[in-house]
């Protein structure tokens, strides 16, 4: 395993959901608070960035060039040729303190996407949603804090799922047949100091790979729950991972830095910066949606 590497300097307020597209050799991901969508060359170290309207909490890149969204309220097509916005549902519109937060697209072209209690950070009143490619919006689980960590075994039979507030991650079976859930599992309960988790991506081995996000770390869990790696970042709260590169062996991390001091970030300079680094395992290519 390499040394961890700044990619991009970008004092993101709230770096998220990192996506790398193959076909381009590039990274998109978002800044929540920016709010905006944006796409990493890595290659030229050029950053192209899209404004949104409000809270962009993940997106989904489209087989057909457009990307879907989940701004605060809902589920939205986003068109990167013309910038047209187009509402496709918004289950939390009017939900005060609400918004919607980490999503990803299924190996199988659907889109899941949660939602958290913003306004307090320690209600149950989030869930998490399907949107299936025909339009239609579906509320698959309840009761979650904040909603995070979404990604999917190298199979496809396995959903990983994380409450960030509720210090818990998840596994789901997932039948990719129907889009459907059932029998949800504890894999860990990591604390504040382990690192609580947010983000996550899943490798060809089977391990899942969460942001401690309180512990400025990476963990690497086994699927019997066991904590198999930490990777330490030089920034302290680091918020999503994702495999990318030409052979899924990159592991690229989003962070943010609108939660510290001004003293803090004085100290921290690169906090909300994208970092790279270089593992020995390869990662699970994450889907486009299939609407």
């Amino acid at each position: 395993m390499s040394a961890v590497r700044c990619v991009l300097d970008a004092r993101a307020a709230l770096g998220e959901c990192p996506v790398w597209a193959a076909d381009e050799r590039a990274l998109y991901w978002v800044d929540i608070l920016a709010p905006s969508l944006n796409r990493l060359d890595p290659a030229s170290g050029e950053n192209r960035s899209w404004p949104m309207p409000d809270a962009i909490g993940s997106f989904a890149l489209c087989d057909n060039g457009d990307a879907v969204l989940a701004l605060r309220s809902g589920f939205f097509r986003f068109s990167f040729a013309d910038g047209r916005l187009v509402s496709i549902a918004e289950p939390v519109k009017g939900q005060q303190g609400v918004r919607f937060n980490d999503g990803k697209a299924s190996p199988d072209g659907r889109f899941f996407a949660g939602t958290m209690d913003e306004a307090q950070l320690s209600r149950p009143l989030g869930a998490l949603y399907r949107l299936d490619p025909d339009g239609r919006c579906h509320r698959v689980a309840e009761g979650l804090i904040v909603s995070n960590g979404l990604a999917w075994s190298a199979d496809g039979a396995t959903l990983f799922h994380s409450d960030s507030k509720g210090k818990a991650i998840y596994a789901w079976d997932y039948d990719a047949s129907t889009g459907e859930i059932a029998h949800r599992r504890v894999v860990a309960r990591p604390d504040e100091a382990i690192g609580r988790p947010d983000g996550g991506a899943c490798d060809r081995d089977g391990y899942y790979w969460s942001a401690g996000i309180s512990a400025g770390v990476i963990n690497r869990w086994a699927p019997d729950g066991r904590l198999d790696r930490r990777i330490e970042l030089p920034v302290p709260h680091p918020t999503c991972p994702c495999f990318g590169g030409p052979d899924m062996k990159t592991l690229y991390v989003t962070t943010l830095s609108h939660a510290m001091t001004a003293q803090q970030r004085a100290a921290c300079p690169h906090a909300g910066s994208i970092f790279a680094i270089d593992v020995d395992v390869a990662g699970v290519p994450v889907a486009r949606f299939k609407g």
